[in-house]
């Protein structure tokens, strides 16, 4: 399968080109800045295409003759929480969209967030239940998070015009090389975080899977919470979960089942076959 990757260049779009790559495709990577130092440049399965997403036209460009796309290409924080975050994040999405229906592409995966929630990055988090699925409402109150709600709300509405499309919109954490790396000593300044991650391979597998699983998986557009099954603290999530959102309920039979996490991604495992893996 000849996959484009965008966003290839950066903190999740390399770890996801390897593991393309690794797993037989080819890669078709775009990006605005290119990187000589990627460990994948001169491999001869992958070719680099520069192109500025934010034009309909380039985009059309570069994904032709592909059969899947993975769309990375965004930015990651609402920056000054002003518009630059939001209105490029969401230009971008849609073109892509808007692109593969054009040119027939029917598998189309994209990155999502943990931040459509009211998490990190909002004045003051705000959490429903425990576990988190994908059925918790989602009321962020930054352009980050309103990016990635928007960008769900577009795959929608893509999929109801082009049926035959299939869309994943992947809710990933904050995707690290190692646990440790996602260790953070203020507990208090990360709790909107709960605490989690993603293995930065994990995390591109989960991709991958969404691009190449067999069609009868799923049809129009689902979302999924890729998130580590354990918090990256030594403190136990319990105990967390007892200081800092002592009133939030928890689902019955959640903590009997021995989870170790406030996010349940049963849904990709089921839909993807994802399981979390710490690789490193």
């Amino acid at each position: 399968m000849k996959i484009a990757v965008t966003g290839c260049n950066g903190r999740v779009g390399r770890p996801v080109v390897l593991s393309a790559l690794r797993t037989g495709h080819t890669v078709i990577g775009i990006d605005n800045v290119p990187n000589e130092d990627t460990v994948f440049r001169n491999n001869p399965n992958f070719t680099f295409i520069r192109a500025d997403l934010t034009s309909f036209e380039e985009a059309s460009k570069a994904f032709n003759d592909c059969d899947a796309i993975v769309q990375l290409a965004s930015f990651s924080t609402p920056m000054d929480y002003k518009v630059m975050t939001h209105n490029s994040n969401v230009v971008i999405t849609w073109n892509v969209l808007r692109a593969a229906a054009e040119l027939g592409i029917e598998r189309v995966a994209q990155a999502s967030s943990v931040n459509v929630l009211r998490g990190l990055f909002s004045t003051e988090p705000q959490f429903d239940y425990f576990p988190i699925d994908e059925h918790h409402p989602n009321l962020p109150d930054e352009p980050y998070g309103l990016s990635k709600i928007i960008a769900e709300m577009q795959a929608d509405t893509i999929v109801r015009r082009y049926p035959n499309m299939r869309v994943a919109s992947i809710r990933i954490h904050c995707s690290v090389p190692t646990r440790m790396r996602a260790y953070q000593k203020n507990m208090e300044r990360t709790k909107g975080d709960l605490w989690g991650y993603v293995q930065e391979d994990s995390s591109a597998e989960a991709f991958v899977m969404a691009v190449t699983v067999d069609k009868d998986k799923w049809t129009g557009h689902e979302r999924f919470f890729i998130v580590a099954p354990q918090i990256a603290a030594d403190e136990d999530w319990l105990e967390l979960k007892q200081k800092y959102f002592p009133h939030v309920p928890m689902k019955q039979g959640w903590v009997e089942s021995g989870a170790k996490s406030f996010y349940d991604c049963g849904k990709a495992e089921r839909v993807l076959g994802w399981v979390h893996k710490d690789y490193a």
